[in-house]
């Protein structure tokens, strides 16, 4: 799920929005403060993707954290709305999973009858007036998702989720939740006056999900392409009296050109007519602000419009507080759009590397989930074994690395004792695991880090963030091959004798940087990557991947093995060639996290030292610079597979390293 999200200096207005807080001072929006007699100010609220995270609190680092949490983005939302004549607050998606509260409850906890989610308790404090569902809702399956979204006060739409197969007719599909909810405000114009408003919330939710949660949603659900399903409900609302229409895109913004069932599709659903504002999400990213959108076609970044409309991203974990302000103007007994602004306000920012926190805690939404947040530390804390070496991931994205190697080593051995007894126990078995703390837009702190010792839970979810589930695919040498050459897609392409050119394509999400046990092989960067993001083959001819050896000698292609993965890539998840479900002879039952658990059970104590199967294929005379957490100047000793320099002070508090090929 990578570049950082940068610093995020404190303007004037976020400066009194954050002061507002505690000193009571307000500044009221200029909307508001300008609106004529028949105009009226209306400011619409985001949060997104929150991920469980109530608190400002690393669960796996066992340590508070300022750049996260609703009860700081809530401290600022009473102020937010004191800054507007009229608002509304919604959610955007991906709050029910991400972080060990959200597993505690789930596989610990559970929902009995009458309980209310931690996570909604906080937001039903905050007054939210509708949601939408993002693709981690149904991480845990449909039946825990539906217990936890009966305790909230407020609605929850989707307009692209069915029950069954799709009708024809979009509008004739037989749907989880409400397309759409209307909320009816009573709205103040600039002489005082009071007018009725009706603001039409339609909601969206990335149509992979029937790809990544198929074990919980096969035969039980199905998902309709975003734009198909806006264009046929858009009409409708219309018809039901709405004046403005709000999407909640749990979805992205790509500019690649429109495709069927995009899964970041925000860009295209600003396009469809009658829709007069988007809030995004799902990419982790802030809009508008942020370099990751720019030179994108109908994309305007600074002034926050997708296709001219006006759009907004509110960052992550509760870093952002996503905001459209529109100035509304009656015509008639109806509503149109004037002006508009958007911003994505931050709750913290960076000073001389230092994250330096905007707000603070919002009292009443910390005592909500007080309760759960003792019971999930004392849950991660609990010891399961011990490992003789430290387990780091500062490295995993240029050598072969421990954190990476325990996970392959805990799915060998469990995939084995699965199918011993099985029609494939003759077969090699693989596995493919990848880094999933990298740092990127996670940040300087956003990696593995446990030291030799006691393992306790806490430190496994750190390893292994997802709840996904072991499952293992049988495929040939060569798209073993195919599965190597898509990872190697994490590097830029290198000229011989470069000297300190940028090694990662920040484009390439670490998720994606499968490193595949039990054979070994080397990585040419002097050659392009064989396919992109979509698992296209842009460069068929090209072979990054060197020397690749299974047992000492050339894989043989045709050669059958078992590969352990997960649920998420051996279902089809980041597009790897031939890799899909058809492919799949063990589903297990078990998460990954709980294979590893079980494997360092049965270990008690675990060597997670790095075999080194994979290098990169000498460069004579190139050097190329990447960036890791500060924290690794302490380990290059610890690298033996490939040679590495510290090259300085690297961007946003990272630390520069220079790898010589």
């Amino acid at each position: 799920m990578s570049a950082s999200l940068g610093p995020h200096p404190i303007t004037r207005r976020s400066l009194l929005g954050g002061l507002a807080a505690t000193s009571g001072l307000i500044m009221l929006h200029p909307f508001a403060a300008r609106a004529a007699n028949n105009q009226a100010h209306l400011r619409i609220m985001e949060t997104t993707d929150i991920h469980v995270h109530v608190f400002p609190y690393d669960y796996y680092g066992d340590k508070p954290n300022d750049t996260m949490g609703l009860a700081r983005t809530a401290s600022i939302i009473d102020a937010i709305r004191a800054e507007a004549t009229n608002s509304l607050l919604v959610d955007n998606g991906d709050f029910l999973q991400g972080n060990p509260m959200g597993d505690f409850m789930a596989y610990q906890h559970g929902m009995k009858e009458g309980d209310v989610h931690p996570i909604i308790k906080a937001m039903n404090v905050l007054g939210y007036e509708a949601g939408t569902l993002g693709n981690h809702e149904f991480n845990y399956g449909l039946d825990y998702m539906n217990k936890v979204l009966a305790g909230a006060n407020y609605p929850y739409v989707c307009a692209n989720l069915t029950k069954g197969q799709l009708a024809s007719d979009p509008t004739k599909d037989e749907l989880f939740f409400k397309p759409y909810t209307i909320v009816e405000k009573v709205v103040t114009d600039g002489s005082g006056a009071t007018s009725p408003l009706k603001i039409g919330i339609v909601g969206f939710v990335p149509p992979q999900i029937m790809v990544w949660d198929i074990k919980n949603l096969e035969g039980k659900a199905q998902t309709r392409d975003i734009v198909e399903a806006a264009k046929a409900w858009v009409p409708v609302m219309k018809e039901d009296g709405v004046d403005i229409i709000i999407a909640l895109s749990h979805s992205g913004i790509d500019s690649g050109g429109p495709s069927d069932r995009m899964e970041n599709a925000s860009l295209y659903l600003a396009g469809v007519e009658g829709i007069d504002a988007v809030f995004t999400g799902h990419q982790h990213l802030v809009f508008p602000g942020p370099k990751s959108f720019d030179g994108m076609e109908g994309v305007d970044p600074v002034k926050g419009t997708l296709l001219g409309k006006p759009a907004v991203m509110g960052g992550f974990w509760g870093s952002h507080l996503g905001l459209i302000d529109l100035l509304l103007e009656k015509d008639g007994s109806s509503w149109k759009i004037v002006d508009f602004t958007t911003e994505a306000r931050p709750i913290y920012h960076r000073e001389d590397k230092k994250v330096v926190a905007d707000v603070v805690d919002r009292a009443d939404v910390l005592s909500a989930a007080e309760a759960e947040h003792q019971a999930t530390l004392a849950y991660v804390r609990t010891p399961v074994g011990k490992t003789s070496a430290p387990l780091y991931s500062y490295f995993a994205l240029v050598a072969d690395d421990p954190s990476v190697q325990i996970v392959s080593n805990a799915q060998t051995w469990y995939i084995k004792e699965m199918l011993k007894d099985t029609a494939y126990k003759d077969l090699a078995v693989l596995s493919a695991a990848a880094p999933f703390k990298a740092g990127g837009r996670g940040g300087v702190d956003y990696y593995t880090d446990v030291p030799a010792g006691d393992i306790a839970i806490k430190n496994v979810a750190d390893l292994y963030l997802y709840p996904n589930t072991v499952q293992a695919v049988v495929i040939t040498g060569e798209q073993v091959k195919n599965w190597l050459e898509m990872s190697a897609g994490m590097f830029n392409t290198l000229e011989a004798g470069a000297k300190d050119a940028p090694l990662l394509n920040a484009d390439f999400p670490s998720y994606n940087f499968d490193i595949i046990d039990g054979v070994t092989y080397e990585i040419d960067l002097s050659q392009p990557a064989k396919y992109d993001g979509d698992g296209k083959a842009v460069n068929p001819g090209s072979n990054r991947i060197q020397n690749l050896m299974f047992e000492g000698k050339q894989i043989d292609p045709a050669r059958k093995f078992v590969v352990a993965s997960n649920n998420y890539r051996a279902g089809g998840g980041g597009s790897f060639p031939e890799i899909a479900a058809d492919k799949v002879v063990f589903a297990a039952p078990d998460t990954n996290r709980d294979v590893i658990v079980r494997y360092i059970h049965e270990q008690k104590t675990i060597n997670p030292s790095a075999d080194g199967n994979w290098t990169f294929k000498p460069l004579p005379g190139t050097t190329a610079i990447f960036e890791t957490g500060p924290k690794a100047r302490g380990l290059i000793g610890e690298v033996k597979s490939v040679k590495i320099e510290d090259a300085g002070d690297g961007a946003d508090g990272f630390a520069k390293f220079r790898l010589v090929l």
